[in-house]
Protein backbone atom coordinates (compact mmCIF):
# COMPACT_ATOMS: atom_id res chain seq x y z
CA UNK A 1 0.00 0.00 0.00
CA UNK A 2 1.39 3.44 -0.68
CA UNK A 3 2.08 6.17 1.62
CA UNK A 4 -0.35 8.23 -0.37
CA UNK A 5 -3.14 5.70 0.23
CA UNK A 6 -1.88 5.39 4.17
CA UNK A 7 -2.14 9.31 4.57
CA UNK A 8 -5.27 10.00 2.88
CA UNK A 9 -6.96 6.77 5.17
CA UNK A 10 -5.55 8.56 8.09
CA UNK A 11 -7.23 11.52 7.22
CA UNK A 12 -10.06 10.36 6.40
CA UNK A 13 -10.17 8.51 9.64
CA UNK A 14 -9.67 11.62 11.62
CA UNK A 15 -12.29 13.55 9.72
CA UNK A 16 -14.59 10.49 10.31
CA UNK A 17 -13.85 10.39 14.37
CA UNK A 18 -14.24 14.12 14.53
CA UNK A 19 -18.06 13.61 12.98
CA UNK A 20 -18.63 10.67 14.93
CA UNK A 21 -17.74 13.30 18.01
CA UNK A 22 -20.44 15.86 16.69
CA UNK A 23 -22.88 16.28 18.88
CA UNK A 24 -25.32 17.54 16.21
CA UNK A 25 -24.29 14.83 14.06
CA UNK A 26 -25.18 12.53 16.71
CA UNK A 27 -28.78 14.26 17.46
CA UNK A 28 -29.79 13.82 13.53
CA UNK A 29 -28.85 9.96 13.85
CA UNK A 30 -30.86 10.03 17.06
CA UNK A 31 -33.58 12.15 15.55
CA UNK A 32 -33.60 10.41 12.57
CA UNK A 33 -33.84 6.69 14.11
CA UNK A 34 -36.41 8.14 16.44
CA UNK A 35 -38.57 9.73 13.67
CA UNK A 36 -38.58 6.51 11.29
CA UNK A 37 -39.25 4.01 14.08
CA UNK A 38 -42.26 6.77 15.52
CA UNK A 39 -44.09 6.39 11.92
CA UNK A 40 -42.96 2.97 11.53
CA UNK A 41 -45.05 2.40 14.29
CA UNK A 42 -48.51 4.02 13.28
CA UNK A 43 -48.44 3.03 9.84
CA UNK A 44 -51.28 0.97 9.35
CA UNK A 45 -50.29 -2.86 8.84
CA UNK A 46 -51.93 -3.38 5.13
CA UNK A 47 -49.51 -0.27 4.38
CA UNK A 48 -46.95 -3.15 3.72
CA UNK A 49 -44.83 -0.78 1.44
CA UNK A 50 -44.46 1.69 3.95
CA UNK A 51 -43.56 0.07 7.02
CA UNK A 52 -40.76 -1.44 5.01
CA UNK A 53 -39.48 1.70 3.51
CA UNK A 54 -39.63 3.25 7.08
CA UNK A 55 -37.56 0.42 8.29
CA UNK A 56 -35.27 0.58 5.49
CA UNK A 57 -34.65 4.47 6.41
CA UNK A 58 -34.17 3.44 10.16
CA UNK A 59 -31.27 0.40 8.58
CA UNK A 60 -29.69 3.40 6.67
CA UNK A 61 -28.97 5.86 9.34
CA UNK A 62 -27.46 2.97 11.22
CA UNK A 63 -25.27 1.77 7.57
CA UNK A 64 -24.17 5.57 7.36
CA UNK A 65 -22.90 5.85 11.51
CA UNK A 66 -21.22 2.06 10.72
CA UNK A 67 -19.46 3.20 7.65
CA UNK A 68 -17.58 5.58 9.46
CA UNK A 69 -17.07 3.81 12.39
CA UNK A 70 -15.23 1.63 9.44
CA UNK A 71 -13.00 4.42 8.01
CA UNK A 72 -11.64 5.52 11.63
CA UNK A 73 -11.26 1.81 12.26
CA UNK A 74 -9.38 1.56 8.50
CA UNK A 75 -7.50 5.21 9.66
CA UNK A 76 -5.98 3.60 12.64
CA UNK A 77 -4.95 0.34 11.23
CA UNK A 78 -3.38 2.74 8.26
CA UNK A 79 -1.60 4.98 10.72
CA UNK A 80 -0.45 1.40 12.59
CA UNK A 81 0.35 0.62 9.20
CA UNK A 82 2.86 3.81 8.35
CA UNK A 83 4.11 3.61 11.66
CA UNK A 84 5.84 0.24 10.33
CA UNK A 85 6.99 0.98 7.24
CA UNK A 86 8.42 4.30 8.55
CA UNK A 87 10.40 2.26 11.31
CA UNK A 88 11.52 -0.62 9.40
CA UNK A 89 12.92 2.24 6.94
CA UNK A 90 14.94 3.89 9.84
CA UNK A 91 16.04 0.67 10.83
CA UNK A 92 17.12 -0.31 7.35
CA UNK A 93 18.63 3.48 6.66
CA UNK A 94 20.41 2.82 9.88
CA UNK A 95 22.67 -0.42 8.72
Amino acid sequence: MSEDKLNRDIVRGAQAAELLKSELLQECFATLERDYIDAWRITPARDTDGRERLWQAVNIVGKVRDHLIKVVNDGKLSQRHLNELLARATRHARR
